[in-house]
């Protein structure tokens, strides 16, 4: 091995210093929640609104740290359309979204049905029909209900269970998967 005398490095020191650094920069998933291990640097939401006629694709965690600017645009997206109401939406759900995604390898953009709701919303759907609940977690911006035109039912709410991160309602009659933040739980058919 050559020491380069004019800087006091040895091959040794400068390929340690080398290692330490590529350690240092890699991703590690130690802290993260299982779901997401394995998910990389980025994570990217893709998403449409048949009501509104919206459309995001974007990025919005990079290297361990939320996009201020993405999650403005994602709580204005997933806002109650019928009310214009935007509420902050708990971002563990858009991780939820964004690794069932992932897992299914899906290509198009997940179709939004529901997001944020405001009480008004919530009551009033819940006026309608049964499978609305009163203290649903739309109404604190910790659900969504989604639609793939190219997956099943089944198989977007497996990705979704898969993930171990909330709730998982299947509605294969109206076809479309609720996910949710909370409670780690799954129900319908």
């Amino acid at each position: 091995m050559t020491n380069d005398e004019s800087t006091g490095l040895t091959r040794r020191a400068l390929l340690g210093a080398f290692a330490a650094t590529a350690i240092t920069a890699a991703p590690t998933f130690a802290n993260a929640a299982g779901f997401l291990r394995g998910g990389g640097d980025i994570r990217r939401i893709r998403m449409y609104s048949g009501r509104t006629g919206e459309r995001i694709d974007m990025i919005y965690w990079i290297e361990g740290k939320y996009v201020p600017e993405a999650v403005k645009e994602i709580n204005y997206f997933m806002r109650d359309w019928r009310t214009d109401g935007v509420k902050s939406m708990d971002l563990r759900t858009v991780d939820i979204m964004a690794a069932a995604h992932n897992l299914m390898d899906a290509n198009e953009p997940y179709m939004l049905l529901s997001g944020y709701r405001s009480p008004k919303t919530n009551a009033m759907l819940r006026s309608r029909s049964r499978s609305v609940a009163k203290n649903s977690l739309h109404v604190k911006g910790q659900a969504a209900d989604l639609r793939l035109s190219t997956r099943s039912v089944s198989q977007m709410a497996r990705a979704a269970a898969a993930c171990k991160g909330g709730g998982v309602g299947k509605y294969s009659r109206s076809n479309f998967v609720h996910m949710d933040c909370g409670v780690v739980r799954t129900w319908g058919r």
